[in-house]
């Protein structure tokens, strides 16, 4: 990613963005939560208009907590 003069990031896809994120709350006990309500999402196998697709429903809760093993309890969810 390439910094710009006003300190902020160019991001070029979801993957950078949740990359960046990580590396920026790992070791900080940081947890994320998202809250869903009959979400669907369409996941295709391979690349395409046509291409087969996966449905993953979700409804309820979603926790992405970061850890640091050079930080010890970091990550409560961790056992």
């Amino acid at each position: 990613m390439s910094e710009t003069t006003n300190d902020t990031h160019d991001v070029a896809s979801w993957t950078d963005l949740g990359a960046e994120m990580w590396a920026y709350l790992t070791g900080k006990g940081a947890a994320i939560n998202y809250s869903f309500v009959d979400l669907e999402v369409e996941v295709p196998r391979d690349t395409g208009a046509t291409a087969p697709r996966a449905t993953w429903k979700l409804n309820g809760t979603l926790r992405v907590t970061t850890s640091d093993d050079e930080r010890a309890g970091s990550d409560p969810f961790r056992g």
